[in-house]
């Protein structure tokens, strides 16, 4: 349920400036130059802002905040830090920090004419985000809810036309990025696997061709792993196949497949009480498929993409899956469960093995919050990146630069495979404590096909961090969604 900031792109002067009652951001480039027009009490007041050690210790992206400043009704004049040759990571953090400081007061951005103002105008909106569809309000007579309220953003440039065309592929973007957001951000009572299956069903509307696979499906197809997940739990396990045909009517699809465990609680192998209630987060791989998907649906991507979800619970009771238990997979393969909070595994295995069956994918990425080991290993900073190709994880780790969101790839080696070796059945779920990370990456790569590219995105550390981000307000952050954009732009989308 998002509230995304109303931004209206302006042609205008400064000669209003000082009558405006918001907030007020300026651009100001690395020589200290001021816009033309502003008022002379006000001029003076930033200069010597400019001349300070204040200002001296704000880095390109960044900004001070002048409060009630002489000579205008503003509450603030924000000094916003940004060459004119800055980069667009560097342009979408001076946009983060307009962003940051958006409450529900209204903004005049004068923008002028900086060659990087599309960008500026998508990091505004991405940290301007906010999820808040739970908190009560009241309206001025107390009569009922109301919506919250956000100041509105008056972006002022010299051609605000074509900044608005130039903006609408980081308005795509925005829109996955928020979709993924609200998606983690639901509280499980709200997005069961049923709740979630209609929120995909609506992208229809976009020109996405969904269809959603019940149990009944599920058994007939063999989903033995991802059935044996969601067994305990009233919600039913499903599996929602999102199509996007922009490419050639002949061309291979890239396909993305994610993790949706809309709540886990670890099964019968339960999770301590203790921060439980942030596995309301544990879909977040699927959310940030249905995010791409959207993206790619808003910009008429020319590119082929199929997404693929597995939406399961886990939870424990009479009928659940149990320490011990032997299923047998999609492929055929026999899995021995060792511990049933290793879930995620089961759900993606036999996704991936569908993708592959029916749609026979020219590559293929996985997302999951899988692992707690990732964590260990990478923080908060970085998503892990896996791999059976190199030219593949090499682009995915180049559009996760491009894009600003940290990746790291770790190794995959026939060496971890004894640790996932079973006595009883072809693999276990789990190798225990060491290399865990790895050895669930491993697990997954005995189901990828001989030929297939693939890339496992192990996004547990990075989907819902402990705090804020430059690019989010603290909660979810939609990571990935960008990065899958940009993949398939580079990689994937038709030229010319």
């Amino acid at each position: 349920m998002t509230h995304p900031v109303e931004i209206s792109f302006i042609q205008t002067d400064l000669s209003g400036l000082a009558s405006w009652p918001g907030r007020v951001a300026i651009l100001v480039a690395q020589n200290g130059k001021l816009p033309a027009g502003l008022p002379r009490p006000t001029r003076e007041a930033a200069l010597r802002a400019l001349a300070s050690d204040a200002w001296k210790g704000v880095k390109p992206g960044k900004a001070l905040d002048l409060a009630f400043p002489a000579g205008l009704a503003a509450e603030a004049l924000q000094l916003v830090n940004l060459p004119r040759n800055a980069d667009a990571l560097t342009a979408r953090k001076a946009g983060a920090a307009i962003g940051a400081k958006l409450g529900k007061s209204d903004l005049l951005v004068a923008a002028a004419d900086h060659p990087r103002a599309a960008e500026i105008a998508l990091g505004l909106a991405l940290r301007a985000y906010d999820f808040s569809a739970y908190k009560s309000r009241k309206s001025e007579d107390g009569a009922g809810d109301e919506a919250p309220k956000r100041g509105r953003v008056n972006f002022m440039h010299k051609d605000p036309e074509a900044l608005g065309k130039a903006a609408a592929d980081g308005a795509a973007l925005a829109e996955g990025v928020f979709f993924t957001r609200d998606l983690v951000s639901e509280p499980a009572n709200v997005l069961t696997t049923s709740d979630f299956a209609d929120r995909l069903l609506a992208i229809r509307e976009l020109g996405i061709s969904v269809e959603v696979l019940d149990e009944d499906e599920l058994a007939e197809l063999g989903m033995r792993a991802l059935l044996g997940v969601g067994q305990g739990s009233e919600s039913p396990s499903k599996v929602v196949v999102m199509r996007w045909d922009g490419g050639a009517k002949d061309e291979a699809p890239l396909a993305l497949v994610g993790k949706g465990v809309v709540f886990d609680t670890g099964g019968i192998s339960i999770k301590p009480a203790a921060g439980m209630e942030e596995m309301t987060m544990d879909m977040g791989g699927a959310g940030v498929v249905a995010g791409v998907m959207r993206t790619l649906a808003l910009r008429r991507a020319r590119a082929n993409v199929v997404g693929l979800v597995g939406l399961v619970e886990n939870m424990p009771d009479g009928r659940a899956q149990r320490p011990g238990d032997i299923v047998k997979s999609m492929k055929g393969d026999t899995i021995e469960v060792i511990n049933t909070d290793a879930e995620g595994r089961l759900v993606l295995a036999d996704v991936l093995w569908y993708a592959q069956e029916r749609f026979k994918p020219a590559a293929m990425v996985d997302l999951a919050t899988l692992t707690g080991a990732v964590i260990i290993a990478l923080g908060h900073e970085n998503a892990g990146v896996f791999s059976n190709d190199d030219a593949l994880a090499d682009a995915v780790l180049k559009a996760a630069k491009t894009e600003g969101e940290g990746a790291w790839r770790l190794p995959l080696a026939p060496a971890y495979d004894k640790l996932i070796d079973s006595r009883l059945a072809d693999i276990k779920n789990t190798g225990g404590r060491p290399a865990g990370s790895i050895t669930a990456a491993q697990f997954l790569q005995r189901f990828v096909a001989e030929g297939t590219p693939w890339v496992h995105l192990d996004i547990a550390g990075v989907a819902l961090p402990p705090g804020e981000t430059a690019m989010a307000p603290k909660g979810a952050t939609g990571w990935g969604v960008m990065t899958l954009d940009r993949l398939v732009r580079d990689r994937f989308e038709a030229r010319g």
